[in-house]
This record gives structure tokens, sequence and C-alpha cells, in this order.
């Protein structure tokens, strides 16, 4: 499993010609990542008087954002393996028209799949966002950077979880299924970057 590489062999591995980790597994981590941070920031607003107020707002976050990461932890291997699964279907047999029309739907299905899959990946990574705010708004204000880069980080993964979503829908003849797709990738893509650009507009340095 990627999850448990450590931090050199995860890079290493990546940096190989091994397919994956690609895109996707990547844009996961780096959601991981921003919900991390969040979360180190909310923690870090715990316990100190001076943030009393926030102290049960602050905990909320962190129960929450636990839950995210972990989420996203495990679509680093899904999205590895969602590839796997269309690499299967492009290896079926094609000699007779019955194996042609089995390997054709295969490899559909694969890829509508292996789309839906950093789908997920972006919808978890937006919505780490709100969180990124609150923290960078009301929590410890010597981490307020972190929350930045929580935001950018979170702002990253979605737009590159979309990546690879747009990339499989160029091999999908489905074409509601696309068009439904489409309009839900336009829609959060345009979400983050303004999310992004409204949370780092609050850091004053």
């Amino acid at each position: 499993m990627l999850v448990n590489k450590d931090i050199v062999d995860f890079v290493a591995t990546t940096a190989s010609n091994e397919p994956v980790p690609g895109g996707g597994s990547i844009a996961a981590l780096s959601g991981a990542l921003a919900a991390a941070l969040a979360e180190m920031v909310a923690n870090l607003t715990i316990g100190k008087k001076k943030y009393v107020e926030v102290e049960s707002e602050m905990k909320g976050i962190v129960e929450a954002l636990e839950v995210k990461r972990q989420e996203l932890i495990e679509l680093i291997d899904k999205d590895a393996s969602s590839f796997d699964e269309v690499m299967k279907a492009f290896k079926l047999p094609k000699e007779t028209d019955e194996e042609k029309a089995a390997r054709s739907n295969a490899i559909q299905e694969g890829t509508k799949y292996a789309a839906s899959v950093p789908l997920q990946t972006a919808k978890i990574a937006y919505s780490i966002m709100e969180y990124s705010k609150i923290v960078v708004e009301k929590g410890n204000t010597n981490a307020v950077t972190d929350g930045a880069v929580s935001a950018m980080m979170a702002r990253t993964a979605v737009l590159s979880a979309l990546m690879n979503v747009k990339i499989n829908l160029g091999s999908i003849k489905d074409e509601k299924f696309v068009e439904d797709m489409t309009v839900e990738v336009n829609e959060l893509e345009a979400a983050a970057i303004k999310a992004e650009g409204e949370i780092l507009s609050l850091v004053k340095l």
C-alpha cells in the first residue's frame, strides 16, 4: 500500500517510471495535508486562555478534520487501484465479438470509476476549505500562515483531482455521465479558486 511507505520511498516511487502514485494520489495526499494543517491550527488554539470563546468550535473542527484526513489518506490508494482496474480491462481478450464487447464495457465502467474517485477527492478537499477559513479568522494568530497554507493545499488538491477527472471523461462514451460530471467539475473548480482568494485575503502579514 502506498500509504504505508515512508516519505522518502513515497516520493521516490512517485518519481519512478511506475504509473502510480500519479496525480490523483498526490491530490489526495495534498488534501490530507490541508486537513492536517487546519487541524493543527485548531489544536494550537485549544487550551489557550486568549481563545477560550472559540475552544468548543475548535474542538469540533479537530473532530471533523480527523475524519476528512483519514478519508483522503484512503483515497491515495483508492485512486491508484482505480487506475489498475482500467489497465486490467485493457488486457482482457478481444478475439471474438463477445470478448470485444465485454472488454469495451469493462474499459468504460473502469474509466467511469477512475473518474469518480478523484471527484470524491476534490469534494472532500473542497469541504476542508471552510475549516481553513475558520482557523485563519478565529484560530491562534501565531499559526495563521499554517491556516493559509491549508487553504492553498486544499485548493491544489481540488484542482489536481479535477484534472484527473477531466482526462478520464475524455475516454467515456456515456454523454449524460460526462455532461453531469462536467457540471460538477466546473462548479467545484470555480468554488475552490474563489474560496482560496477569500481566505488568503484575510491573512495580514
